[in-house]
């Protein structure tokens, strides 16, 4: 049987992951982004829960692990629009509080340690027959602010301008939005533009040409964080 490109498995959906462990999310990140997903990361179902109400995601990831989840509802049923597919992370000595929660076709499970190969077959199944977010489907079109993207026609505008982005411009941008007020590393960006690193002055060029596109004559949307990579959003809760 024919293999699928490695792209062609995600295409471009959405997934939210939800754990605490450092070591987890980078590789749940380095997996699914060369994969073709578009990978938000947040440590608290409070923040999840918050991100879900604000934008589409097509599955949840989430680490049973996490302290704040007394119970599975946390994050299982979040009280929002759009209820999304969940893939449990789980240990052995939680099954048992695990499986009665389990919907057939909206809910599943793979036990840590992770084997990535298992993960991307269960998050497949999971997303099988469903549709791909789209802007507009169960909430507004993906935005910061006056910062507002297309997915539709692969288009950007901050305020009232166009800001005619370059292919490897608008998934910089995208991947920076889907991240918003988390830092990504030079390794993560290069990786999920042009599914492998290219070198610190590649990105750093790419981010540069982004920034004086989205940031010219407005608040500063894109920054620096000297040493360890770039993050989007509003300093301080400015504006």
């Amino acid at each position: 049987m024919r293999s699928e490109p490695p792209l062609t498995r995600g295409a471009g959906r959405s997934v939210l992951v939800i754990t605490g462990e450092p070591d987890l999310a980078e590789l749940l990140v380095t997996s699914l982004e060369p994969a073709g997903y578009r990978v938000g990361l947040t440590g608290t179902a409070t923040e999840a829960l918050a991100r879900l109400g604000a934008h589409r995601f097509d599955l949840l990831v989430v680490d049973t692990a996490r302290p704040d989840l007394t119970g599975v509802d946390a994050v299982g049923r979040p009280v929002i629009a759009h209820r999304p597919p969940v893939l449990y992370l789980a240990s052995d000595d939680f099954l048992d509080r695990l499986l009665p929660e389990l919907d057939l076709g909206q809910k599943d499970y793979v036990t840590k340690p992770l084997r990535v190969p298992e993960v991307l077959t269960r998050m497949r199944l999971l997303l099988r027959g469903t549709a791909p977010g789209r802007p507009g489907a169960g909430g507004d079109a993906p935005g910061y602010g006056d910062l507002v993207l297309d997915d539709t026609l692969c288009r950007a505008r901050r305020g009232t301008r166009d800001l005619d982005l370059t292919p490897a411009e608008y998934r910089l941008l995208r991947h920076l939005l889907d991240n918003a007020h988390r830092v990504l590393s030079k390794e993560q960006i290069g990786r999920y533009v042009w599914g492998e690193f290219r070198g610190d002055n590649a990105i750093e060029q790419l981010v540069s040409r982004l920034r004086r596109k989205v940031d010219q004559e407005a608040a500063v949307l894109i920054h620096t964080r000297r040493g360890f990579g770039y993050w989007l959003g509003k300093e301080n809760g400015e504006g």
